[in-house]
């Protein structure tokens, strides 16, 4: 490992299932360059995560107008999908592919740094999957939720898609009415009980995720689909609350599904809820600072 002081540029970098995400800064800290790649996520495979952050550093360095430097005159930060599982978080640190130094950890607790600048606060995050976590003043930690799919991640994406394909099933069977929703699932996956269950069969948590969009979109038409908002958005105040039961820290709701959901919440959710100060990739750069900073000490 190089010393400390030759290192030259900090990088940040946010992975998971659909793509990766890399802030490029300067020694001391000024952001010069952004890029993106393809999923990183390490449940998809530890080579090929490494290959989606180098090329998303690439990219990032060719923003700033510069050639990829030795990786050995950078330091990275990782924020990474999976980073909670030990075996998977060992691989990926022992295959380093030559950073002067690495830190790893998960997408969430990046994204929970940057939304609250480092600072304690709360997330919950709903994107393709949920969500939640905290970082207390005295420097502890608390995750909720985030179980995976199909039995856990409440109020996700996924979730969402599951419970559309479902009320589809009942009305093939005529055990529900065939709404706005359940007609635009039909017209997806299949109007019948055979193509219905080889679609449901064959697709896993992504396809499942892409019929969300089709939920929000018939709310207001329809009432199943507006129900199932009101239950993904009762989710979220599930693990707002179990999170931080006395309310006591700021809360940021992230991801694409929990964003669209913030009108649903429960009063007292929304009267905690703050803006972002920064993404997930400012959550993984602070990390690597922090970390030349305790090594500095």
């Amino acid at each position: 490992m190089r010393e400390a002081d030759e290192v030259e540029f900090l990088i940040g970098a946010d992975g998971g299932g659909s793509g990766t995400r890399a802030l490029l800064a300067s020694r001391d800290g000024v952001v010069v360059g952004r890029g993106k790649a393809g999923p990183s996520a390490l449940g998809q495979g530890i080579d090929a995560a490494w290959v989606q952050l180098r090329l998303a550093i690439q990219a990032a360095f060719a923003d700033a107008g510069m050639a990829l430097p030795a990786l050995q005159q950078c330091a990275l930060g990782a924020g990474l999908s999976g980073a909670g599982t030990q075996a998977w978080r060992n691989e990926f640190l022992s295959r380093n592919i030559g950073f002067a130094e690495l830190v790893l950890e998960t997408d969430c607790f990046a994204m929970l740094l940057g939304a609250h600048g480092g600072r304690p606060g709360a997330i919950v995050a709903a994107g393709t999957g949920s969500v939640g976590e905290a970082l207390r003043a005295d420097g502890t930690r608390r995750m909720v939720g985030g179980w995976g799919f199909p039995l856990g991640d409440e109020g996700s994406g996924a979730w969402l898609g599951q419970r559309a394909v479902q009320l589809a099933q009942s009305a093939i069977d005529g055990r529900a009415p065939a709404g706005d929703l359940v007609r635009q699932v039909w017209a997806i996956c299949g109007a019948d009980r055979p193509s219905l269950q080889a679609w449901s069969r064959n697709s896993g948590q992504f396809a499942f995720a892409q019929l969300a969009p089709g939920v929000f979109a018939c709310a207001e038409t329809d009432a199943q689909a507006a129900r199932l908002l009101d239950d993904a958005a009762a989710a979220l105040n599930s693990l707002a609350r179990a999170l931080d039961p006395g309310g006591e820290l700021p809360l940021t709701v992230c991801g694409s599904i929990g964003q669209r959901l913030v009108g649903r919440l429960a009063p007292e959710i929304r009267d905690r809820c703050v803006a972002a100060s920064g993404d997930a990739t400012h959550g993984a750069l602070t990390l690597i600072q922090r970390f030349r900073e305790t090594a500095a000490a």
